[in-house]
């Protein structure tokens, strides 16, 4: 209860701070730019000294989308947005042809928020003789879950946000923590290739049942929905049975002892109690900075921040999300 409390008061004081910024930024003007040469030299166009903000999207937008929007308008003197369904980063077996493309939706939020200047919907973003991608095979990115699941998942999403950080050429990149893997793999494309650009992760922004926003919740029939919310609640046994460990440990309480495999199987059990849930296709616990797996028999000791991260079928959807689990001596 106090968890749901506490979650209820963070939309409050978000929806608070949303109503500020659409206030300060009402009466914007979205300039749309349809190819790549043009959002060149929109870009080429702004003050040299301007602070530039980026939030790349697939579209099909949601309040996690807007929340990035919101917050690079605060930090920076120009927002731009892109749309662009990026095809590869798509399975040859995947939704890459009925993933959800809102165009008019889109633009009418995009309007309504206030918080973006530049739109770039580029209809290209591939030549027929395109050969060059950025790929992180041989690293143990290839050995994440979501990469053995997806492969060639990786490979997209590196080339793909490597282009729209060429073209665009941010002063900060704007991108959600529910695709944890791939904050990762940005933070670390960015700093191998000596990019000058700054990449800001913002928090999973959630539904009032818990369940992550994702534009693939759309897919979720009338009695999917309901019950998609196990997910977070999977996560939220792990944090609490993280959280007692702790205590205990602090308590110096006998036999106090808590392995990864253990906040596996606390996750694991909550997921399989849903007759819906139809697959479970991972339940990662990674180090919190490097997406570097923990070992099942590790013992959880203070200082050792991680991720849960999972992904299963709800029907016949696949959706994903995370939690952060902090040691309570390290830095929120």
């Amino acid at each position: 209860r106090q968890q749901e409390e506490e979650r209820r008061s963070h939309h409050t004081i978000a929806a608070m701070s949303v109503a500020a910024t659409a206030a300060a930024t009402i009466g914007k003007r979205l300039s749309v730019h349809r190819t790549i040469n043009a959002m060149r030299q929109a870009r080429k166009a702004l003050d040299p000294t301007a602070k530039v903000g980026f939030v790349p999207t697939m579209g099909a937008l949601h309040e996690g989308h807007l929340s990035l929007m919101r917050k690079a308008a605060l930090e920076n003197d120009i927002v731009v947005a892109s749309i662009f369904v990026n095809p590869t980063q798509f399975g040859p077996n995947e939704d890459l042809d009925k993933y959800p493309r809102t165009w008019e939706r889109d633009n009418q939020l995009l309007q309504e928020t206030g918080a973006v200047d530049m739109l770039f919907a580029p209809t290209q973003m591939y030549s027929d003789d395109h050969i060059m991608y950025v790929d992180p095979q041989g690293s143990y990115f290839d050995q994440l879950p979501e990469a053995l699941v997806r492969p060639g998942h990786f490979r997209g999403v590196a080339t793909i946000v490597t282009k729209l950080l060429n073209i665009v050429q941010p002063t900060n990149a704007y991108f959600g923590q529910k695709d944890a893997a791939q904050c990762v793999l940005i933070k670390r494309l960015v700093a191998d290739l000596s990019m000058d650009t700054n990449v800001v992760i913002g928090e999973t922004v959630r539904e009032a049942d818990g369940l992550a926003m994702s534009s693939r919740n759309a897919y979720l029939s009338a009695e999917e929905r309901p019950v998609a919310n196990v997910i977070y609640q999977s996560l939220l046994a792990a944090k609490e049975l993280h959280l007692t460990h702790a205590q205990q440990q602090s308590n110096n309480a006998p036999n106090a002892s808590l392995t990864i495999a253990g906040l596996r199987s606390a996750v694991r059990s909550v997921l399989e109690r849903e007759p819906l849930v139809q697959a479970i296709q991972y339940i990662a616990i990674d180090d919190n900075h490097t997406m570097e797996p923990l070992p099942d028999d590790m013992v959880v000791a203070p200082g050792n921040d991680m991720i849960v991260s999972l992904a299963c079928q709800v029907g016949k959807v696949r959706l994903i999300d995370n939690m952060v689990l902090l040691s309570p001596s390290s830095p929120p």
